[in-house]
């Protein structure tokens, strides 16, 4: 069945997310936040693990760093271009939205929550390539793969930021539901060399995630979206950038 790929993602979300937020009842205010933080911490760790998998590598028994161009043209681009449409004021008014659907106007983490949510689970190369394996061959093991991991992330997620971090499953059914849809079109674009950036930039993006959820909201993650575009872009280009 095509797209089942995805609806077991969005179906792992659904239910880590319900029973981070029935663990979640049985803390304190004080343990969410060290909860929070912790999680922060993983993300952190697990962005910075996936952009330097990509970043070096071993020839010749040396390890060899690459990607600066690639990461500094294609963040400063995507900023600019995200500031200028302002990215990050839609998820949030989507959010604000969903929080009046959902009677939550109590929940002060609702918003928090299902930005961050959303950027973690929405941003990687798995979410793309298991989205094209799974339109064009049927083949859904990547994103079962991704729904064991998006299954513990939002468990831990919800726990400390509440029920806003339920409603990344909407984003994640419109992105790989749509990346499914249209694989015919979308896998000549993604090369093996599209993948390597946009693996590099999509972590460095989780990265920040992490850092938002630790210190604080600091960066608008996504404000900083337009830079995938350019990561894949950037594959077509003459030049190695890695």
């Amino acid at each position: 069945m095509y797209g089942l790929g995805t609806i077991i993602n969005v179906a792992a979300i659904i239910v880590g997310g319900l029973l981070g937020m029935l663990f979640g009842r049985f803390i304190g205010d004080r343990h969410r936040d060290m909860l929070c933080k912790a999680c922060g911490l993983s993300v952190i760790f697990i962005g910075a693990a996936g952009a330097f998998k990509g970043m070096f590598s071993v020839v010749d028994d040396k390890i060899v760093y690459g990607g600066d161009f690639l990461i500094i043209g294609c963040l400063a681009l995507g900023a600019l271009i995200g500031e200028i449409i302002n990215i990050e004021g839609g998820f949030e008014k989507f959010g604000a939205w969903l929080k009046r659907k959902t009677h939550s106007t109590k929940d002060v983490n609702f918003i928090e929550g299902f930005v961050n949510a959303s950027f973690t689970v929405c941003i990687g190369a798995m979410a793309i390539v298991g989205s094209i394996n799974d339109g064009l061959y049927g083949d859904y093991t990547i994103l079962v793969t991704k729904s064991i991991l998006d299954f513990i992330i939002l468990m831990v997620m919800a726990a400390s930021l509440g029920k806003g971090t339920i409603f990344s499953a909407i984003p994640v059914a419109v992105l790989q539901g749509g990346v499914t849809a249209l694989s015919l079109l979308i896998k000549p674009i993604m090369t093996e060399t599209a993948l390597l950036y946009l693996s590099v930039i999509g972590n460095i993006l989780i990265f920040c995630v992490g850092i938002n959820l630790v210190f604080g909201k600091k960066i608008k993650v996504a404000n900083l979206l337009p830079s995938i575009i350019f990561a894949v872009a950037c594959a077509f280009i003459p030049i190695n950038f890695i």
